[in-house]
């Protein structure tokens, strides 16, 4: 599902907003995100899931074509848990699908 997409959910579901509203709603809860783990806080939603972001420590790598060393600084990184509602319904989803 892409932004644009969620939006056009949100409007529907909600008919007394208008699309400005629910673009500007939506914009708004984003940023709230993108910042809190910006400044390396937690986000967590009931039911859906955890976000959070973990630092990978410097490493030596390869580079896959002439295979040599190189030097991957640290970084951060997103990480994403589940929730148990979130993870029973994507396992019961599957099993409902024919094959």
């Amino acid at each position: 599902m892409t932004k644009s997409e969620l939006i056009e959910v949100l409007s529907a579901k909600f008919p007394a907003l208008t699309a400005a509203d629910v673009t500007a709603t939506a914009k708004v809860l984003l940023e709230a995100m993108r910042n809190a783990l910006e400044d390396g806080g937690r986000i967590e939603i009931r039911g859906f899931g955890s976000f959070s972001t973990v630092v990978r420590p410097p490493r030596i790598g390869r580079n896959p074509k002439t295979g040599v060393s190189v030097e991957v600084p640290a970084k951060r990184a997103i990480h994403f848990k589940p929730g148990l509602e979130l993870r029973e319904r994507v396992a019961k989803s599957l099993c409902n699908e024919p094959r």
